[in-house]
């Protein structure tokens, strides 16, 4: 088949999937914005998503797209990897027409990952999950958010992931639309401009709301409001300082 067994087909494949991040990114940045402005209001749109058929449908679109992506993201290197052959590890200087994040996508794309995982462990396993199931939630979306904001390294985590992401993003939006052929000499270099302007946009938007629900989680009011058991979150936080610690 085309689409797997030629190396245009497979960056081809590679840049379509990519855009199910590039549209994921840009519905979650602005779901959490809601939250800035009206927790109630961010609480209506979990309960509107929720385990309703279209959210586990677009569920369902967006891990097959990220799965997709990431098998095809380490075939591509591997196969660049044999084309350079005993060249694949020799150190030069990077052209000037080079970017970093396009050299080190594979890198920065795990970093994304590992990230993507520790947000789906605080949220998506403790609240669609839980739903699909048929077990009762233990509290509202916000409660959600406070609870994983209230520990000391998500905040630190998170910020990490976002400037990977950022990274990320700058190239591999212009990039997708190379690979599926929306390009020519004028466009490119529009494609390149839009992927700074919205990956700064979206990455410093999600830094924002990440701060600030950090700086609400301090809030005991917070967070019993909602539903969030503050001496739970203590000793979790008590705890994830001595895994820290112990490691170091």
């Amino acid at each position: 088949m085309w689409l797997t067994n030629s190396s245009v087909g497979r960056k081809m494949v590679m840049g379509i999937t990519g855009l199910f991040l590039v549209l994921f990114v840009t519905f979650h940045v602005l779901m959490n914005a809601v939250a800035l402005f009206s927790p109630e209001g961010y609480n209506a749109v979990c309960r509107f998503l929720g385990a309703n058929w279209y959210a586990i449908l677009g569920t369902l679109v967006l891990a097959a797209g990220f799965v997709i992506h990431i098998i095809y993201s380490f075939w591509l290197t591997l196969q660049n990897r044999r084309a350079r052959g005993n060249n694949a590890y020799e150190v030069s200087k990077r052209p000037a027409t080079v970017e970093w994040a396009s050299q080190n996508m594979l890198v920065l794309g795990i970093i994304v990952v590992c990230f993507m995982i520790v947000h789906l462990v605080q949220f998506w396993a403790k609240m669609q999950l839980p739903e699909l199931l048929g077990e009762h939630l233990e509290f509202t979306g916000m409660g959600f958010v406070y609870a994983a904001f209230g520990q000391v390294w998500t905040l630190p985590v998170y910020l990490i992931g976002f400037i990977a992401l950022w990274f990320h993003m700058t190239h591999g939006f212009w990039s997708a639309f190379q690979s599926i052929g929306a390009n020519n000499d004028i466009w490119l270099s529009r494609w390149k401009a839009t992927a700074k302007v919205w990956a700064t946009v979206a990455c410093l938007l999600f830094a924002i709301e990440a701060i600030w629900f950090t700086v609400q989680a301090q809030d005991k009011a917070n967070m019993e409001k909602y539903g969030v058991n503050t001496e739970v979150v203590v000793e979790n936080a008590i705890e994830s300082l001595i895994t820290i610690t112990d490691a170091e």
